[in-house]
């Protein structure tokens, strides 16, 4: 089920999400979700926050030929257990703030860990787009976003352009 995604500015996108204690079923059908809401915006990751669920859940795919089979994760509690000293700077969106980029610095290798949907302990080492991918959905449980590593002018604009867009869709709306 396709769930709606939360436009910043909203006060849940600024909060700490929880670890997740249990995989139960309602987690698992949440992860299922996500992955189809993310698939249908379109975007590579999303982070259980911007569907309005305070839980340490992300799910991500940065697989972008159609050549290339799609490769779904479902993360539960991930961490950065490792990262380079290497910096890699990318343009970065985010489903919860639409037609807004900007260029992001931050770690070209990542290794994290995380439990899967099936309740095991995984760890991969990711770089280029993966690694700035799992880095920005985990920010989201932490109630970061991208813009909050931009400099204060750059983020009030983005802000600005937010609240707009927000107005223009409610006014749509009734």
């Amino acid at each position: 089920m396709k769930r709606h995604i939360i436009l910043h500015p909203d006060p849940r996108l600024k909060k700490t999400s929880a670890p997740v204690a249990d995989l139960s079923d309602a987690l698992r059908s949440l992860a299922d979700d996500m992955l189809e809401t993310m698939y249908d915006a379109p975007g590579i990751g999303l982070a259980a926050p911007q569907v309005g669920v305070l839980d340490r859940l992300i799910v991500l795919d940065c697989v972008k030929l159609d050549s290339e089979a799609p490769r779904p994760l479902i993360m539960f509690n991930p961490e950065i257990v490792a990262a380079s000293d290497e910096q890699n700077v990318y343009e970065e969106g985010c489903l919860s703030i639409p037609e807004q980029f900007a260029d992001v610095t931050r770690p070209r290798m990542v290794q994290v860990r995380w439990i899967d949907r099936d309740g095991n302990e995984q760890t991969e080492e990711m770089d280029g787009l993966w690694a700035t991918c799992v880095q920005h959905e985990i920010d989201h449980l932490d109630g970061k976003l991208f813009i909050d590593h931009l400099k204060p002018l750059k983020r009030q604009m983005i802000t600005r352009k937010m609240v707009k867009l927000k107005r223009e869709r409610a006014r749509e709306k009734a």
